[in-house]
């Protein structure tokens, strides 16, 4: 493909972030905007009309199928002349470094990594170990705080814990252990991959060199999901030649819970004070209602660049929004609607065809929970439907099993693994000869692998227990010799079969072995397909791939369903016909976000995620009353519903409406002090300009009185107020009906303020 024809598929603004190869340059591309075309011709660019050879580029994304998208794309452009680029993920690259040069650390090429279940359980056999009480320090507590340490950089030896602090200095002891255990069992997981990068480079300078003079060109995608140690390393390996391009939408940063730093493409031009920035704000995803309802939303966030989303799309409909009694009512109107454009319809004795494909429509939700409702619906209705980010494929017990007997072929030292599958098919070898046998291997300074030959060797055991460990040992290794000639496909097969472990599922005949023995030929299915075309298609490159799967990668439109996930599954796709569900105060934003300004932020940018993902028709839902851990809440309508111009939605009537009280504060999610009152009929809609958040039967303020300290009105919960400081917000919560009146405001632009209501200036709106 010549140049002028390459730039001919690209807009003004999009040539020109090709056409800027040279030195630093910041794209904030806006949702929709084509960031991913640009992306992929800007490689194509490079490799056809700079001459810049493809080894030379370092393409970085957060999910694999992005990077395998973006793969094919320049595939697609220049044929095999643009094989040899680096296009990945960060830990994917990072995995390739680390099997070159992770022996100067004192590990084996052969490594293998721990997925999330992998942590977790390796976790709890260390705090064991310890003896700690998992009650005073829940596993999931403690992983989440390794966590965040390992995304801050911090290694065991460099975090100091907090005087006074039991839980932190149990944390770093643990912290300690767990990366020793590691190192024994040859592993690593998510948050060392990256962080191995960088002491590799810090203590072997020149290993560090040799990637900067490789890498003359990065480019980094999804760059505001970066977090600290991913953008260090970026810095490091684009250092030589400072032809760094990152594309990014700050309001799309939804993951500061895990460490993303929004930060890091907000202050990129302190970074590199000499960067190019260019804005692409050409939808062509959305239509104008949509796109505009979601810029007028996202402009209340003050944490960002601004910006001003546009499409040449046609305005479409308006976005339909329904206020549903209950859980049940919502799911019903979900599933209704996709019945009525999925279902052929009938007029005058004739059948037309459905508008839609059930794999065009998504429905969208903040916290897993809330699908419960809607798949029962859908399953009333025999509609079909998936879930991503439900149960992963690579989590089944099945698929988990085979894994294992495949990580311990490739790395025997992974006493994790090894304690999976050496009961698996049952050997008689309990936990108790187990946990024997790991302390013996360990004060010989062994792996448990080792450990158990040791013990057949020396009898540490019984002379019956000895055989079983005999007779299991032979069989890996056997396996072991069989991975040096087999494929991965094939090497499956054969422990499949040597095992038994296929046919004591098919001896069962029950649905459940069934439905396990379609999954081990869907696994075997994904090792072909991976053995396809690819020159590096080994036992460990598979097992990387398998460890470093996300929900996203696991998803596919190739069947005709109906797609279920969080929004944050949701980020990176899109769907003819999106319903949010849950647009409710508690949930969207989310009560246990608190009610800081960054993290209200978070939780706008999140909706703004979920109405970008809609191409032609969205439908917001909220319920008035939720079943919560075990109790029926009432619930507000979100704040962000008020921030969508109202001549944008067109408001569903309720076929049948029930009858709803609003209870108190801590039922909209809110945490403020006193009992607050309770509102006895349901709130006005949050599209109308004078709604009304009060009870209606009681006696209000009039519009725009002030308060003075020789003048009291008393506020009630609802009350829309100004305060000349902070701005506009709603009452939460009161204390008292007098003149000591207290009363937590949710102000739009600083939160939560807690005030003594006859001093504060504050002028009642509504």
């Amino acid at each position: 493909m010549e140049s002028m024809s390459l730039l001919d598929d690209l807009n003004p603004v999009q040539q020109k972030a090709v056409l800027q190869t040279e030195g630093p340059l910041l794209i904030f591309a806006g949702a929709g905007s084509g960031k991913t075309r640009v992306l992929t011709y800007r490689i194509a660019y490079l490799i056809q009309e700079r001459g810049v050879s493809p080894w030379n580029i370092f393409a970085v994304t957060f999910t694999n199928k992005a990077a395998d998208e973006m793969r094919e794309r320049v595939e697609r452009l220049l044929g095999r002349a643009a094989k040899g680029a680096w296009v990945s993920t960060f830990h994917s690259a990072c995995v390739r470094i680390l099997r070159h040069h992770i022996e100067r650390l004192g590990f084996g090429r052969n490594f293998v990594i721990y997925d999330e279940q992998d942590q977790q359980r390796h976790l709890k056999a260390v705090m064991k170990e310890l003896d700690l009480d998992f009650k005073l320090f829940p596993p999931r507590t403690v992983q989440s705080a390794i966590d965040h340490l390992k995304n801050q950089g911090v290694m065991p030896d460099q975090f100091v814990p907090a005087d006074f602090n039991v839980f932190q200095k149990r944390v770093g002891l643990i912290y300690q252990r767990y990366q020793e255990d590691l190192r024994r069992n040859n592993a690593l997981d998510f948050g060392d991959l990256l962080n191995f990068v960088l002491v590799l480079f810090r203590r072997f300078p020149e290993v560090l060199r040799s990637y900067q003079e490789q890498f003359h060109y990065i480019l980094v995608d999804e760059f505001q999901d970066t977090n600290a140690i991913q953008y260090q390393l970026i810095r490091q390996l684009g250092k030589r030649f400072r032809n760094i391009c990152v594309v990014g939408d700050d309001d799309q940063s939804i993951y500061r819970w895990r460490g993303a730093e929004i930060g890091n493409i907000l202050n990129f031009g302190k970074d590199f004070p000499d960067a190019q920035v260019i804005t692409l704000e050409q939808n062509y995803r959305s239509t104008k209602s949509i796109l505009l309802a979601a810029n007028e939303m996202v402009s209340k966030n003050r944490q960002r660049k601004k910006k001003n989303l546009w499409t040449e799309n046609p305005d479409g409909e308006r976005i339909t929004y329904y206020s549903a009694a209950n859980e049940a009512d919502e799911a019903r109107f979900v599933v209704e609607k996709i019945r009525s454009q999925c279902e052929p319809s009938f007029t005058k004795g004739f059948s037309e065809e459905p508008s839609r494909k059930y794999r065009d429509i998504a429905v969208f939700y903040r916290i897993n929970a809330q699908s419960r409702a809607v798949e029962d619906e859908l399953v009333k209705n025999r509609i079909p439907y998936t879930i991503v980010g439900g149960m992963k494929f690579y989590e089944r017990k099945e698929i988990k099993d085979i894994l294992a007997y495949l990580k311990v072929i490739a790395n025997p030292s992974d006493a994790l693994s090894l304690r999976r599958i050496i009961n698996i098919p049952p050997r008689g070898i309990g936990e108790r000869t187990l946990d024997k046998l790991e302390a013996l291997s360990k004060e010989r300074g062994v792996s448990l692998y080792e450990g158990l030959r040791l013990s057949i060797e020396e009898k540490w055991v019984s002379p019956l227990l000895r055989e079983s460990l005999k007779e299991f040992v032979e069989l890996l290794e056997t396996f072991r010799k069989d991975a040096r000639v087999l494929t991965v496909s094939e090497l499956a097969k054969t422990v499949l079969t040597k095992t038994g472990y296929l046919q004591r599922l098919r001896e069962e005949r029950t649905e459940e072995a069934i439905s396990r023995i379609e999954n081990i030929e869907e696994l075997v299915n994904v090792m072909a397909e991976f053995e396809e075309g690819n020159e590096e298609a080994s036992l460990e490159a598979f097992l990387d791939r398998a460890s470093l799967v996300t929900d996203v990668d696991l998803w596919e439109d190739k069947g005709n369903r109906v797609s279920l996930m969080t929004l944050h599954c949701a980020k990176g796709l899109e769907f003819p016909m999106v319903f949010i569900i849950g647009v409710e105060e508690g949930i969207l934003p989310h009560y246990r976000r608190g009610e800081e300004i960054e993290d209200l932020e978070e939780e706008r940018r999140l909706f703004y995620v979920g109405i970008t993902r809609a191409k032609e028709k969205l439908f917001l839902s909220r319920t008035e009353t939720r079943y919560t851990f075990g109790t029926t809440r009432s619930n507000r309508p979100s704040r962000f519903l008020e921030e969508i111009p109202s001549e944008l939605v067109e408001e569903e009537e309720r076929r049948k409406p029930s009858e709803a009280f609003f209870g108190e504060d801590e039922a909209w999610g809110f945490q403020g002090e006193g009992d607050g009152e309770r509102l006895e009929q349901p709130l006005s809609s949050p599209f109308e300009p004078t709604a009304d958040f009060s009870a209606h039967d009681e006696p209000q303020a009039p519009a725009g009185i002030a308060w003075a300290p020789e003048g009291f009105f008393p506020l009630r919960i609802g009350m829309r107020v100004r305060h000349p400081k902070f701005g506009e917000g709603w009452v939460s919560a009161v204390e008292g009906m007098d003149e000591n009146q207290k009363a937590t405001i949710l102000f739009q632009s600083v939160g939560r303020k807690r005030l003594k209501v006859r001093s504060a200036p504050l002028e009642i709106l509504k």
